[in-house]
């Protein structure tokens, strides 16, 4: 069972490249899911100030991060 748990690692990661926070919704992160689209939808509205894109895409790698590692 070890070995199909690795396996599967790569797929939320994916979704969540596509889509953040659909990996770890996939997984059952539920509360980590909503705080990224939190994140995001605050670094959408500071990208009026010039952060809010930086900070957008640093919150993106950690999410996909997360739901590879998670």
């Amino acid at each position: 069972m070890n070995s199909y748990c690795k396996k599967t690692h790569g797929v939320p990661a994916l979704f969540s490249f596509f889509i953040p926070g659909l990996g770890q919704l996939v997984k059952g992160q539920v509360s980590k899911a909503v705080g990224i689209w939190a994140a995001l939808l605050i670094s959408l509205f500071m990208s009026v100030i010039g952060i809010g894109f930086l900070i957008g895409i640093i919150v993106w790698i950690a999410q996909i991060y997360d739901a590879y590692n998670a």
